[in-house]
């Protein structure tokens, strides 16, 4: 695999350098393309255009969802730039995100600007958050610790759910299954009537699974998630809103089984005190629960997280201030006996967004003062040049910390109490090319990381981590045809032992293309990595893979569609990680899902 991934590498390194120039005598007859360059605001707390951000940004919009249809939501990013991803198996089992080189605790994921994560493993449960429940992800890479806080060292991807901007309520339904005996069935209504915007969703997935040990047992795997939105916008401009989203199932994994509850809830106002300064206050709580039912026995897991987070926009001309303040609690409620089972966290931020056209300047701070872990200053700033209006340089430096988790500080056996926070240190410079119907985009960065949190058994901190990386993007619309490529390389290494971190892949290549025709539509996606290690020492080593997922769509009547998607179309064997005594977590072989869909 290694040898045949590097030429493959080697090809489609050409063939994204020619893309550009086979349409470029198209350019100027193509009509602006927003997909392209799409305004993104996870990347600086405001509406920026993908090459105004400074940031190296990826985003998935509702029409490339719809398109996929993935069964999850890692499905949708495994190869994105400078994604990795790995499970252990498929269908609700655990997995984990990797952003340049970090690990899912030392990333962000937000829901319409919430977090959710695990207060005793630091990460999100991915696994059982359902894509047909989103119309959006924006993937920000490089550190925003200065606008987030603590894990937000590799980068930060947020979700959005749909927000209703159809006039009159507008109705979707939709019903599928295939392979594994999987079923999947939802309905929505969504709308705007005056001020008020809305969006109410259910979905409901049931599946047989498949077996994640060989030879083993089908591992069986349904989730039911619900959605309501509501917010209004009043005369004087002021908004409020409210959000609740809830994911709740049953999952049967190696060696037991657990029902699990994923949950986020806010409720915001927004004021415009005055003509330049606009106010806005988010109440907001994100639940991780786990009841586990285990050989060895069973245990609970629930973790809650409550912020109140104030956030204030100043805008003098070209020029924009945001400042603000946070306050933070995790609890957790366990069967485990945590040392600790709540700490605080309370944090003031301010950024800058100066526009000195044709040099942009952006510029953070931020303190963060934690009950557990003691005082932390994380700042950013990066600057940017537009060269002659379609291709900007970006040069971009920041710091970052990761707390431990409640896991790493205080689990029997295996926690350390006395590990320390781990630091970082990015630097990254990158330019975009923007087009009417094609972009591309490159960057290099390099992170250092003190006191890394690792160890198989126990904790403990490594004290130098080097991660370089390079990633190659680019996107084309023309002729019907929708096409995205990325390539991403990755070294992150233990500079105590000189050996590649574990878990992580270092070379990936996605390629995306869809074309429309008529009332059909065709595409496929190819995602290929090389091998990666089970072991810090890189003595269990797992192999590279490629895979081949295909789709189609029909039309077939005013607001009805059908989809077709063969997952793994190849059949690959394939594994990203193994059980700890060594047996392979295989993922799904071939497998094939039809649905029909009424509604926009």
């Amino acid at each position: 695999m290694n040898h045949r991934f590097h030429t493959t590498a080697t090809l489609a390194s050409f063939a994204m350098a020619a893309l550009p120039l086979a349409v470029q005598a198209q350019t100027n007859a193509q009509p602006a393309a927003n997909t392209l360059n799409p305004v993104v605001v996870t990347a600086a707390l405001a509406p920026r255009t993908a090459n105004e951000s400074l940031s190296s940004v990826t985003v998935l919009d509702e029409a490339t969802l719809r398109r996929q249809d993935p069964v999850s939501i890692t499905d949708l990013l495994r190869g994105q730039p400078g994604v990795d991803v790995s499970s252990n198996g498929s269908f609700g089992k655990n997995s984990s995100v990797f952003i340049r080189g970090t690990g899912s605790s030392q990333n962000v994921l937000l829901i319409d600007g919430i977090r959710l994560r695990s207060a005793t493993t630091g990460g999100a449960a991915w696994q059982h958050l359902d894509p047909r429940m989103f119309d959006r992800a924006e993937i920000v890479r490089g550190p925003r610790g200065s606008l987030y806080g603590a894990d937000a060292m590799g980068g930060v991807i947020q979700l959005f759910t749909p927000e209703g901007e159809e006039e009159g309520p507008q109705p979707r339904i939709s019903v599928g299954g295939g392979s594994f005996n999987t079923q999947r069935v939802g309905a929505g209504i969504s709308g705007k009537t005056g001020g008020t915007r809305y969006s109410f969703a259910g979905n409901h997935f049931t599946t047989d699974g498949q077996p994640i040990r060989r030879d083993g047992e089908d591992k069986g795997y349904d989730n039911t998630s619900a959605l309501a939105r509501v917010s209004h916008t009043f005369e004087n401009g002021a908004e409020a809103g409210v959000l609740a989203l809830r994911a709740r199932g049953h999952n049967e994994y190696d060696g037991g089984e657990n029902d699990f509850v994923q949950q986020v809830a806010g409720v915001y106002g927004e004021l415009p005190m005055t003509e330049s300064w606009r106010s806005r206050l988010t109440l907001s709580e994100a639940r991780d629960e786990s009841d586990n039912f285990a050989s060895f026995g069973d245990s609970v897991f629930d973790t809650k997280v409550s912020t109140a987070r104030w956030e204030n926009t100043f805008i003098a001309g070209a020029h924009e201030l945001i400042a603000g303040a946070e306050y933070s609690e995790d609890r957790v409620n366990s069967t485990t006996a945590y040392e600790e089972t709540s700490r605080s966290n309370a944090a003031v931020f301010s950024q800058a967004l100066l526009d000195f056209s044709p040099f942009t300047l952006q510029a953070s701070l931020r303190f963060d003062d934690n009950e557990s872990y003691g005082e932390e200053v994380t700042g950013s700033i990066g600057v940017g040049y537009d060269v002659d209006g379609r291709h900007t340089l970006r040069a971009n430096y920041g710091t970052a910390f990761n707390a431990p988790t409640y896991n790493q500080l205080y689990f029997p056996g295996f926690g350390n109490p006395d590990l320390e926070a781990e630091t970082s240190q990015s630097v990254e410079v990158g330019v975009r090319g923007q087009f009417d119907s094609w972009f591309w985009d490159a960057a290099l960065y390099q992170t250092d990381i003190d006191n890394l949190i690792t160890g198989q058994g126990l904790q403990f901190n490594v004290p130098e981590t080097r991660i370089r990386g390079a990633e190659l993007a680019a996107g084309v619309e023309v002729s019907d045809w929708t096409l995205a490529a990325a390539l991403t390389y990755t070294d992150p290494e233990n500079r105590l032992t000189g050996k590649r971190l574990q878990n992580r892949a270092s070379q990936s290549i996605r390629l995306d293309a869809d074309r429309e025709l008529g009332e059909w539509s065709v595409g496929g996606s190819w995602v290929a990595q090389n091998h990666r290690y089970r072991d810090a020492q890189n003595q269990d080593r797992l192999s590279g893979y490629g895979l081949v997922n295909l789709r189609a769509g029909w039309q077939f009547a005013p607001l009805w569609s059908a989809r077709v998607t063969l997952e793994n179309a190849l059949d690959q064997d394939y594994v990203t990680t193994r059980s700890f005594d060594g047996a392979d977590y295989i993922n799904a072989g071939r497998a094939g899902f039809l649905s029909v869909h009424f509604g926009q």
